[in-house]
């Protein structure tokens, strides 16, 4: 009952709220009434419920999650953060935050928080810390029962303050060392680069993972170095980069760009919303050859430098159709030092499309929402006069089809299986060869499959799950008697065999073992180098870039 009390709450103040949030951009005297009529309403049915229901409600609660169902109603970008919450909204603008830097993960055998990555060069690093060591207090209180926010929550605060840390590590007997470490907090600064390279050819290689923080000016540094080093073409890897600030993505596109062109302009309802973005200054280098590798995971600001570099010719585009998020944020403070995230245009970059894929203003009935399908969407021209797309992400010059992972590697993962077997090779190998020359070998192989089945590693396969719908379907349909023999030779061929997938997706699960182990030992140079090994998307880059006549076709419009 309190749970529906609840959802009611919620409800009526969805639709209070959203009015009061639309107020400042529609006028007119029924609408004021409207507005006054609801929040009046609001207030009489919380003053009611908090005299008269016959339990206590919190209120803070009740109404959060009102607020918090409204935001839902329009795009996952607009979100409410609490006078509490500012530094996780600081770290999403900033890119930084005060702690000791390194990922956690919660480990559901021991139900506690575990270091997953320590950063390089952060107190974390620095203290010794390893992936795999588990937290077991902070500042004396016990840390069992608490879930990954909490413990994040309280490892976070001012840089410079201090704490003490209790975790047990792993060790070779397979038990656990008690250790104590006392961590000053500095300021974590996600690394916007966190690798770059001139590769065969003199292809410049620059990995950029964020637009949050300032990585125009590690930007810059890093090509400067590439060209010192004899770089003559350029990557530019833009594939995960979920975005970040738009005035970064604007900034180094200008660095390839002539002064004065138009990166990307913001259409929104108010004026203040609608602006113009151009490059401000000389640019570094207007003739390198460049191409910029992107995905799924590419996104916002991501794709505000990747569509813009490809609808002013500048750049080949090659991997897999972007995301798809062409809406504009900005933060609004509210009473009691709550700050509203609010989304408040949609951009469009130089050949006036909008990257926009999902359309969240029109949704299907149940509240879903979808893509933009292909054929709603339209044609623009980049400068040159290619055919351009709006409303599905950018789509790249040269797609590359993505491989599929193994089912199996999904639950070796969530499993921790991977992650357990790199802490015990890292307990018996205190070092190890280059990231270049690193390979997972056969002898470690069996010692992997060994420790999967000795935790008596069981994982679903999608195939038999519709084998067994299938045939519960064909039993009630009175479908079975003539379709035995066809079932049984299925469930023979799609028998789950641990060995047999273990050996056949060897190749994949190999890979992501020497990621895993190559992050203890170099962090997350190491595990790009591996991922960089044997990389389609880049291949085809380094081809197409080392091809003057193709790369130039690409740029032109075909007569």
């Amino acid at each position: 009952m309190k749970k529906l009390l609840n959802r009611q709450i919620a409800i009526v103040a969805v639709a209070v709220i959203a009015t009061v949030a639309f107020f400042s951009f529609k006028s007119g005297d029924d609408r004021n009434f409207q507005i006054a009529k609801n929040l009046d309403i609001f207030n009489a049915i919380v003053k009611e419920l908090d005299m008269f229901y016959v339990d206590t409600i919190d209120p803070n609660k009740t109404i959060r999650e009102g607020i918090d169902n409204m935001l839902y109603t329009l795009d996952p970008y607009t979100e409410y953060f609490p006078e509490e919450d500012q530094s996780e909204l600081e770290q999403m603008i900033k890119g930084s935050f005060g702690g000791m830097g390194s990922y956690i993960a919660y480990n559901t055998k021991l139900k506690r928080s575990m270091i997953s990555e320590p950063f390089e060069g952060t107190p974390a690093a620095k203290a010794g810390l390893k992936a795999g060591d588990i937290l077991m207090e902070i500042d004396g209180q016990d840390l069992a029962g608490k879930n990954n926010a909490e413990v994040s929550q309280m490892l976070r605060g001012q840089a410079g303050t201090s704490f003490k840390l209790k975790i047990e590590r792993p060790n070779e007997k397979g038990g656990r060392t008690p250790m104590e470490f006392t961590i000053v907090r500095e300021s974590i600064q996600n690394p916007a680069i966190p690798y770059t390279a001139v590769l065969d050819n003199n292809v410049g290689y620059i990995s950029l993972s964020t637009f949050s923080g300032n990585p125009s000016k590690e930007f810059k540094k890093a090509f400067l170095d590439l060209k010192k080093q004899g770089a003559t073409s350029l990557v530019i890897d833009l594939r995960s980069n979920g975005g970040g600030l738009l005035d970064e993505a604007v900034e180094i596109a200008n660095y390839f760009l002539p002064r004065g062109k138009v990166i990307v302009t913001t259409k929104g309802k108010i004026k203040q919303a609608s602006n113009t973005y151009k490059t401000l200054r000389e640019p570094l280098d207007l003739d390198i050859p460049i191409a910029v590798l992107v995905n799924s995971g590419t996104a916002s600001a991501s794709e505000i430098l990747s569509g813009s570099l490809q609808d002013l010719d500048r750049a080949v585009i090659v991997g897999n159709r972007t995301f798809g998020k062409g809406l504009v944020q900005v933060p609004r403070s509210l009473p009691y030092g709550g700050t509203m995230k609010v989304t408040t245009s949609k951009y469009y970059i130089p050949s006036g499309r909008c990257v926009q894929a999902i359309d969240y203003k029109h949704r299907n009935e149940d509240g879903s929402v979808g893509t933009i399908p292909d054929s709603l969407t339209k044609v623009f021209h980049t400068a040159a006069g290619r055919e351009v797309r709006d409303g599905g992400g950018v789509m790249p010059d040269i797609v590359i089809k993505q491989e599929k992972l193994p089912n199996i590697l999904f639950y070796l993962v969530r499993d921790n299986l991977i992650f357990d077997y790199a802490t015990q090779y890292c307990l018996k190998h205190p070092t190890i060869v280059a990231p270049e020359k690193f390979e997972v070998t056969d002898a470690d192989y069996n010692d992997f499959k060994a420790l999967v089945k000795k935790a008596d590693f069981k994982y679903d396969q999608q195939s038999e799950k519709i084998l067994k719908t299938l045939k519960e379907a064909a039993e009630f349909e009175g479908y079975m008697d003539g379709a035995k023999e066809e079932f049984a030779a299925l469930e023979t061929k799609l028998t789950h065999n641990l060995d047999h997938e273990l050996d056949r997706f060897s190749k994949e699960i190999k890979d992501a073992i020497a990621q895993e182990i190559l992050k203890r030992y170099y962090f997350q140079r190491g595990a790009i180098l591996q991922r960089l090994k044997d990389d389609p998307d880049l291949k085809k880059a380094i081809e197409t870039l080392n091809n003057q006549s193709e790369y130039s076709k690409i740029l032109s419009v075909m007569k």
